[in-house]
C-alpha cells in the first residue's frame, strides 16, 4: 500500500543482530525478520532501502558488531545509518535497567567506529556524513557529487528539504520558521483527533538568529560548503564579524584538514565529512547551555 501511495525510500532499524546485545536493550529483531521485509519492499518497488545500525550498545563488543556488519552487507542496502548511542539514564526511564559497566567505552566505541567505516568502505559505499553511507548509484551518492545535497529534519535529501508534516505520536514538524511535536501519548492523539484539533504538544518559531545559523550548519552537513556572499545577503549580515567567535573556533579544524576556509567560503574536507556533528556544532549557539545535547551529538 505504501508503494502504491507513491513511498519510494525505506528506513529499517536493526540495530545490531546480536541477541545478547538485543537482550540488553530489549529489542528482538532476528536477520531473517529484517530480510524478509526488505525483500518484500524491493519486490513493491522500493527504489532505496536504508538500514540503521547503533554502535555502542550495551554488551556490544568488537567480535559481535564484526559480525552484525557482515550481516548487514550481506543484506545489500542501498544506504547504511550509522549512529551513536547515547546512554542517559536519568533522562531515558528504559535504559535505567542497564548497568553502566555494560556500556561499552569511548575506546571501544571509537573501534567499533573505525570497524564500520573500513568494512562499509570495503564494500563500495559512499560516505555522505553524519554517518550516512550510500552505495556510488544511490540519488544520494550522486547528490553529493552533484553539490545538491540537501539534509532537514527528515535526514538527507537529494533535493530541497523543504517543510516537513510530522504524522503520528510524537512526530516534529517544520513548516518555514515554526517546529512543532505532537503529543506523546497515543490517547491524547486520539482526543485531539476526535475533537478536530492539531495533535501539537508544543512548538517553537525560530528568531532571526535562529535562521542564519541554520542555513550554515545545513550547508556544512549538506552539499558540504557555505558561500559567504549567499549567507550575507540572505539573512542581510556581515558574514566575517557575525561569526568573528565562531570562525576563530574554526582554526582547529582547519588546521586538522578538515575545513578549508577563506573568505569565500567555508568548505567541508572528504576527512571532515566524518566530522560534520563536531564542525557544525561550532555555529550551534545552544549547545553550551544544553550539556546533554552536547553530549549526545558527540562523535564517538
Amino acid at each position: 500500500m505504501l508503494a502504491e501511495l507513491g513511498f519510494n525510500r525505506m528506513i529499517l532499524g536493526v540495530p545490531d543482530f546480536d541477541p545478547a546485545v538485543q537482550r540488553a536493550i530489549n529489542r528482538h529483531q532476528s536477520f531473517e525478520m529484517t530480510q524478509e521485509v526488505m525483500q518484500a519492499a524491493r519486490a513493491a518497488g522500493f527504489g532505496s532501502i536504508n538500514v540503521e545500525l547503533i554502535y555502542g550498545l550495551p554488551k556490544q563488543t568488537v567480535d559481535s558488531f564484526a559480525q552484525t556488519l557482515e550481516r548487514v552487507l550481506a543484506l545489500d542496502p542501498d544506504c547504511i545509518a550509522l549512529y551513536s548511542y547515547a546512554y542517559f539514564p536519568a533522562r531515558f526511564k528504559p535504559q535505567r535497567h542497564i548497568a553502566a559497566t555494560d556500556v561499552p567505552g569511548a575506546a571501544v566505541k571509537l573501534e567499533l567506529f573505525m570497524l564500520a567505516v573500513q568494512r562499509f568502505a570495503a564494500a563500495g559505499y559512499v560516505t555522505i556524513g553524519l554517518g550516512h553511507f550510500a552505495k556510488p548509484a544511490d540519488e544520494l551518492a550522486q547528490a553529493l557529487r552533484a553539490g545538491r545535497l540537501q539534509h532537514g529534519m527528515a535526514g538527507y535529501s537529494s533535493g530541497p528539504a523543504g517543510d516537513l508534516l510530522g504524522i503520528g505520536v510524537s512526530a516534529v514538524s517544520q513548516i518555514g520558521p515554526v517546529y512543532s511535536q505532537n503529543t506523546r501519548s497515543l490517547e491524547d492523539y486520539y482526543d485531539r483527533l476526535d475533537q478536530q484539533q492539531l495533535p501539537v504538544a508544543r512548538g517553537i518559531v525560530l528568531t532571526p538568529d535562529d535562521l542564519v545559523r541554520r542555513s550554515v550548519i545545513m550547508a556544512l552537513v549538506g552539499p558540504g560548503e557555505v558561500t559567504v556572499e549567499s549567507v550575507a545577503i540572505a539573512h542581510l549580515i556581515d558574514f566575517a564579524r557575525y561569526f568573528a567567535r565562531e570562525l576563530q573556533a574554526l582554526e582547529v579544524f582547519e588546521e586538522a584538514g578538515l575545513v578549508q576556509v577563506d573568505a569565500a567560503s567555508i568548505t567541508v574536507t572528504p576527512v571532515g565529512r566524518y566530522f560534520l556533528p563536531a564542525i557544525a556544532m561550532v555555529f550551534d549557539r545552544y549547545r553550551a547551555a544544553d550539556a546533554a545535547h552536547a553530549e549526545g551529538a558527540k562523535i564517538i
